[in-house]
Order: C-alpha cells, then structure tokens, then sequence
C-alpha cells in the first residue's frame, strides 16, 4: 500500500514536473514573443521619430517656402500698386510739407481769391462780357511788345454818329482797345544766284585765248544742294527741338507745292553732321576743361545693329539757361556702336578726373572721375516704396514715413542754399547736411537688418547703402549739386523725340542725331534761340577749313542779332 501511494504520489509528482515544464516553456514563448514584439516596437518608435524628424523638417521647409511665398506676394503687391501709380496717378514726386497744412483755409482763401485783370479793363466787347469767370480770375497773359502791331478799326456807321436826343453830332471821347494773335504761315521763296562772266572781247577779236572769268560760288554747307542754312536750320530745328519727324515735314512742305523726300531730308540732316564735327571736337575739348560734369544714359533702337537695344550717352556742364564763355553750358550726346557697355564712358572721359554726376549705373565706375552720387534716385526710391503701400497705410508712419520726412529735411537745408555762393554752401554743408549724413546712415544700418530685402523698402534702402560713398561725396565741393537732374532735364528733349521717330535706321543716322541734340541743347543753355543758332554755324562752317579755329562758332561767342 505504501509502494502503491509512493507510486501515485510520484506519479503525481512528474504529472506536476511536466505540467510545470510546459508552463515554463509557454513562458519561454511568451517572452521570445514579448522579446520579438519589444524588438519591433522599438523598431516602430526609431521610424516614428524618423518620421517626425523628416516631418518637422518639411513644417519647417514649408514655413519657409511660406514665408518666401508672402514676400513675393508682399513684393509683387508693391510693384503692381506702384505700376497703377504709375499709369493712372500723378507723376510728381513733389512731397507735402511735413507738418500739417493749420493755416489750410488761409492760403486757399490767398490763392482762390485774386482775381486778376483782364488784359484791358476798358474792354466793353461781347467777347469781353462773355468772358467766363476763370478767364477773368486767372487772367490773360500780355502779347510780347515787340511784335508788330497792325491796327483795325471797328467803327459806327456815320448816320449813327448824331445824337438821338439833339440831333447834334458826336464826338469822339477816346477807343477800347484789345488785342488779338495773328498767324502768318512760314515763307518760302527761291534764291537765285547770279555770277556774271567776263571776256576780253580785244582778245577775240586779235585771236588771243580769252579766259572767262566769273566771282567763285558761295561757299555753300551742300554744294550743288537746293538747301539753304536757313531751310537745313528749319529742317534739323523740326525734327530735333520740335520732335516732328521728317515724314510729317514732308507733308508740311507738300502743303507749299514743293517735292521734298524725307530721303532727301535724312541725307542733308547726315552731311550737316559730318560738317559740324570739328565745332562739336571743341566743345567736348571745353567741356572736359570743366571741373564739375554730369552724365547720363538712355536707349535707342538702331535697325542695322543686331542688339536689340542701343544707348545713347550725355555729358554736360554748366547751368540749364544763361551759359556764358566764363560758366558755359554745354550738352554733348554721345553714340557709340550701339552698347552700353563699360568701355563707352571710359573712353569719352578719358584721363578726366573732376567732378561727375552720374546714377548708379557700374560704366561709370571704370572712369578716373570723382563720381558724385544723386539723391534724386535715393529718394525716388523711398517714394515708390510708399506709393506701392495700399492707399490705407500711406503716410501712416514707419519706416518709410520717417525716410520721406527727412529727405524733406535735406532738400529744405538745400534750398536755403540756393543763392548762397560756393564757399557759404560748402560751410553750411559740413555742418547741418554732415550731420543729417549721419542720422540718415545709422538709421540705414539699423534698418537693412530689418527689413525684407525683396520689398520696395528694403531695395531703397540697399540702394542708399550701395551708393552712400557717391552720395555723401556732394558735401565735399560747393559747386556740386544735390541730383543728376540737370542731366535728366537734359536728356528729356531726346526722349520725347524718340517716341515720334521712333528709331534710327543706321548708325550714322544714330550718330548725326547725337551731333545735332548736341548743337540745339547746347545752345539752349546758353540762351541762344536754336534756329537761329543752327542758321549761323550751318552760314558760317562753309567757310572754314577743318584745321581753322571754330571758336567763333561757339554759342556764346555768337554775335547778336538785333
């Protein structure tokens, strides 16, 4: 019995050991599992925190690619607020003062008030009576005295020159008089030129040879040409001082039964440039003898040059209007070859090492000249940045605000100078402009750090940074000026006459057009009227010889007519 319970409970014992080696085997598993299950979690985990990582860096290449996003947008709002500025507003770049207008009601009042005097107040004509009310405020200008006057008398018949009352005649007690402008078309008329011939009849009659002899032919600016100075002066006046093209002058001359081709036109224009080049080799003589000098650059289409655009290049010195042989005003246009290439300026100022006034194109840094900057472009600039802004927020403060309002503090310090002599501007420019060069500069360091460079601002503010050594060079002479405008004044003439002609064919026609802007804008500037500057140099060159000096031909050195 007790072999038979030992046998049981043994039994029941391996029963137990077995149960229990299965247990720990499925314990075995259930790790191997857990292991393997752990195994590939922290596999998932080492993907999830990659992918995390390549997600955060995708919300941050996005946010990126957002922020780049509202700037272009930012920066593609500006330019097409500008672009509608530029098409439908006002041109001006005219600021308002920069306090606020208090006694607004007062200087209306002052301007809208004045009624001027019509040209004759003792006018009792219905023309006069009928005269609006803004005629009679703003008046009418007074006709030049020196023109001629022709009278017409506009009387009452002599049956009404009795009194009604008496029967008595009436007497004359004084006239009302106006004046009115009249039109008498251009005249043309042929010059015939006669040159008699002579002969030794003796002799003829003795059978000697007899030579005929005759005076020699004016000299003539196109020999052998219907043209007279005063016709290629009209002609070349029309075309670059009016900026009537030669097809239009055609037909003008069609109007008076003359046959004249624009291709016989450009044909003359072209050998008066060739003849005038030697006038035109001194004034650039003179005009690089000038200490001070601006310059700039505009495009031309020449059909014969493969670029598709062209540039014609100006110097200048000396004032707009009253040049004189002491402070000569002088425009000179410059053609070469089509390019805009660096090599243009470098060799037109070749050796000058004054003053020049230029923008910020590169060309003109390959010069020996001290370039002075134009602050002009600095703050067209700033000015386009605020028109670009959406009409709520112009003039609303901010950076922008505080740019305009101290280029309107600069150009007030300008102004006083105006009729300040070279030595007071100097002075005064080292004092009060030095020190607004100096707020303007750190607020410009201060800025660019803050500003997104893309935006109409931040392109300001480059600007003035790029340009600063140029700028601020203006305080160092007190002949210099505050911009290039006197360049761009002058180059304006050439800009409105391309918009009619439209283009040269060659470039000897681009070269000839240089050569006479030059002659008319610099006889502008010296107070000369242009035809009859033109009629004078086109009279007198004929008579000279290349070698000759032309200094006589100069446009102050022109004698004046009565």
């Amino acid at each position: 019995m007790t072999y038979e319970n030992h046998q049981n409970e043994l039994a029941l014992l391996e029963a137990l050991l077995a149960d229990k080696d299965k247990q720990l085997n499925e314990f075995e598993a259930t790790i191997q599992t857990l292991r393997q299950s752990l195994g590939e979690s922290e596999s998932n985990i080492l993907t999830l925190r990659q992918s995390l990582g390549e997600s955060e860096s995708s919300v941050l290449t996005l946010r990126q690619s957002l922020n780049e996003s509202e700037l272009t947008i930012q920066s593609l709002v500006e330019k097409l607020n500008l672009a509608r500025r530029k098409r439908f507003g006002s041109s001006s770049e005219t600021l308002p003062p920069q306090d606020l207008e208090f006694n607004e009601a007062e200087t209306h009042v002052d301007t809208t008030g004045e009624e001027e005097t019509p040209d004759n107040p003792n006018d009792d004509s219905p023309e006069a009576e009928n005269t609006s009310s803004e005629t009679k405020r703003r008046g009418r200008p007074k006709l030049p005295e020196d023109l001629p006057r022709e009278r017409v008398v506009v009387d009452i018949p002599e049956s009404e020159k009795t009194c009604s009352c008496c029967q008595s005649m009436l007497c004359r007690m004084g006239q009302s008089t106006s004046e009115k402008l009249v039109y008498i078309p251009a005249k043309l008329y042929v010059e015939v030129t006669e040159r008699p011939k002579y002969v030794c009849r003796q002799c003829d009659v003795l059978g000697e040879k007899s030579l005929v002899l005759m005076a020699p032919p004016p000299a003539s600016i196109i020999p052998k040409s219907i043209a007279t100075p005063s016709l290629l002066a009209q002609i070349i006046t029309n075309k670059y001082h009016y900026a009537l093209p030669l097809y239009r002058q055609e037909s003008l001359f069609r109007q008076y039964g003359l046959a004249l081709s624009r291709k016989t036109m450009s044909q003359w224009i072209l050998r008066c440039a060739d003849k005038v080049e030697p006038l035109i080799a001194l004034l650039k003589e003179t005009l690089l003898a000038q200490d001070v000098l601006f310059a700039d650059e505009t495009t031309l289409t020449v059909l014969d040059d493969e670029r598709k655009k062209s540039y014609i290049w100006l110097y200048g010195c000396g004032p707009d209007r009253g040049g004189s042989a002491k402070s000569p005003g002088i425009v000179l246009f410059d053609y070469q070859e089509g390019s805009r290439g660096h090599h243009c300026p470098e060799s037109y100022l070749s050796n000058y090492t004054g003053y020049l006034h230029v923008d910020g194109y590169k060309a003109y840094e390959k010069t020996e000249a001290k370039l002075v900057g134009c602050w002009a472009h600095a703050r067209r600039k700033f000015i386009e940045a605020e028109q670009s802004q959406p009409k709520g927020k112009q003039g609303k403060g901010g950076k922008i605000q505080w740019a305009v309002s101290w280029f309107q503090k600069l150009y007030r310090v300008e102004q006083a100078l105006k009729d300040k002599t070279r030595e007071e501007r100097y002075v005064i420019r080292q004092s009060k402009t030095q020190s607004l060069l100096n707020e303007f500069k750190a607020w410009l360091d201060k800025s660019v750090t803050q500003v997104p460079p893309k935006s109409k601002l931040g392109e300001a503010i480059s600007y003035s940074l790029n340009q600063w050594s140029k700028l601020v060079r203006v305080i160092d002479d007190g002949r210099l000026s505050m911009d290039n405008n006197r360049a761009e004044r002058s180059v304006r003439p050439f800009t409105v006459g391309r918009n009619n002609w439209l283009f040269s064919k060659s470039h000897n026609g681009a070269r000839a057009s240089a050569v006479l802007y030059s002659l008319i804008e610099t006889a502008k500037a010296n107070d000369c009227e242009p035809y009859e500057y033109l009629e004078y140099v086109l009279r007198e060159i004929p008579k000279l010889k290349s070698e000759d000096d032309h200094g006589h031909l100069l446009p102050w050195n022109m004698p004046k007519t009565e």
